[in-house]
């Protein structure tokens, strides 16, 4: 018996050893067999790898290396003028209080414009509504009219200012005061512009509406009853400019220098509700995931794992194709080659520019919070609040679902307070743009042209109705310190930017006349 189980464990070790070697041999054949496949494919992946990047090596070489080199050279007779005119805009106070119309403050404005501009207030038909301001200054035709428009209204100043906030006071070539940019140099220069025409005996082409609004910064029915107003006489504009763009400097990271930004079109807008219930308690003895715990579980959910698609748009495309001759080599070689690096630069972007990310996608901002009145008590209803800005191709429907579907998961309550969604494009290859970017042209000689992606909200997205191309481009320099100072301490503009001002106006109206 014991000899049986001997040979039994002898055979069985035998065959033990025979799989493990045939295994042995059958993996080292197989590694040889892939070894022949990987190592072709490996190289193979390797030479698409290098042959791509030498083809966006050699596309970067043959984008010609550009330098943004537009100065302002005013005339300093018209320099101080225009600086003087703005000043007394700005000691003007035009604050807009939410739900606290008052009209009269702005009717105290108009007789500031009216003593500035007096042969635009002679020549030009006044309609006051409701404190909100439009002229019309008639044309040869009343067909395709056009507008020009900025708001009259500002926001509080606050403390902490080291000028004057309605002094406006010029010092250090700038104009300081709240409104100076944000957006009375606007106001000057077109109301300043048609004041030249008419003292050349200049007749527009078509005729041409100056818009003012009062309500502006605090979301008011100031635009709207302008354009009931329009409406009601069947007017539709052929082109309006508003705020919105600017010549900036380095709109992007990286990219040195002035350029034109012209917006094409805004992101929509819209402010949501997350509440969280519990049945509250004593902090002595906390249950887990509290509402203030599901709430920055949420919060923290969406911060880094955004369900907000990111996308390159025509126009983002474009203004990346534009600015990449200005850009250093790295950039360049990026900018260059969306193609490419697109898949790359959704990723970056975020990091090299928020304002950049924000033309990408639609975006969410947490902004307002409340929890328990004590320090001891566990809230029975805590929430946050959250500011949106939708894009057009995630809009506002689809970009709130995403978020809701997270707020699901964390039991949490969503209201949408209000929603609005993006406003239509203008074509860069239409009329307004190219319009837009003769005026550029004729006006700031050497200074890019770019379309742009206006993330905030204007006058002009209550115009869709009454015209199709809305042009968001204010036509004065903002710097660093202008962009921190408009809603901020210290809110300036520089003088030396105003005369070029007045002058884009005057061209505006007059290619009215033979642009094609």
């Amino acid at each position: 018996m014991l000899d049986f189980l001997s040979k039994l464990a002898d055979g069985a070790w035998d065959a033990l050893r025979a799989g493990i070697g045939a295994l042995y041999f059958a993996l080292v054949g197989l590694w040889s067999f892939l070894r022949g496949l990987i190592i072709p494919l490996l190289c193979a992946v390797l030479a698409v790898v290098v042959l791509l990047l030498v083809i966006a090596l050699v596309r970067t070489l043959f984008i010609r290396r550009k330098v943004s080199s537009y100065e302002p050279s005013p005339d300093k007779q018209r320099e101080t003028m225009c600086a003087e005119k703005l000043s007394k805009m700005v000691q003007c106070e035009t604050v807009s209080v939410r739900d606290e119309p008052d009209p009269d403050k702005f009717r105290e404005f108009h007789k500031v414009l009216e003593q500035l501009f007096p042969k635009v207030f002679e020549s030009c038909e006044k309609i006051d509504i409701d404190g909100n301001l439009l002229m019309l200054w008639k044309g040869k035709s009343s067909e395709n009219p056009i507008m020009l428009m900025s708001h009259q209204d500002v926001v509080p100043a606050g403390n902490g200012w080291s000028k004057d906030p309605f002094g406006g006071e010029i010092s250090d070539g700038k104009v300081w005061g709240r409104g100076s940019g944000d957006t009375k140099c606007s106001v000057m220069a077109f109301y300043q512009a048609v004041e030249d025409l008419l003292e050349e005996g200049y007749v527009p082409p078509v005729d041409v509406y100056l818009s003012s609004s009062c309500t502006e910064e605090v979301g008011g029915d100031g635009a709207p009853k302008i354009v009931s107003w329009l409406k009601e006489r069947g007017i539709h504009l052929a082109m309006l400019c508003d705020e919105g763009g600017g010549i900036i400097s380095e709109p992007v990271a990286g990219v040195p220098g002035r350029f034109a930004m012209i917006g094409v079109y805004e992101k929509g807008t819209g402010d949501i509700k997350f509440t969280a219930r519990s049945n509250g308690g004593h902090s002595s003895a906390p249950p887990r995931n509290t509402p203030i715990v599901r709430l920055a579980k949420f919060v923290s959910h969406v911060e880094e794992k955004s369900p907000l698609k990111v996308k390159f748009s025509r126009e983002v495309n474009e203004m990346f194709k534009r600015l990449a001759p200005y850009a250093g080599f790295g950039m360049r070689f990026v900018f260059g080659n969306l193609w490419l690096f697109g898949p790359l630069l959704k990723k970056l972007m975020p990091m090299i520019s928020s304002q950049g990310a924000a033309m990408l996608r639609s975006t969410i901002c947490f902004t307002m919070q409340q929890g328990s009145e004590a320090t001891n008590v566990i809230a029975q209803e805590a929430w946050v609040t959250a500011n949106m800005r939708f894009i057009p191709h995630q809009r506002s429907e689809e970009s709130i679902a995403r978020i809701r579907k997270i707020a699901d998961k964390y039991n949490l309550e969503t209201e949408v307070i209000f929603a609005a969604d993006p406003s239509p494009k203008i074509d860069i290859k239409g009329r307004a743009f190219r319009l837009t970017e003769k005026a550029i042209e004729m006006t700031f000689p050497g200074l890019p042209a770019s379309p742009y992606v206006v993330t905030g909200a204007t006058d002009c997205r209550f115009y869709n109705d009454v015209c199709d191309n809305c042009v968001r481009f204010s036509p004065v320099i903002f710097g660093s310190e202008q962009m921190k100072g408009m809603h901020g301490l210290d809110e300036n503009i520089e003088t030396n930017c105003l005369p070029a001002a007045v002058e884009y106006y005057k061209n505006i109206i007059k290619l009215q006349e033979d642009f094609r």
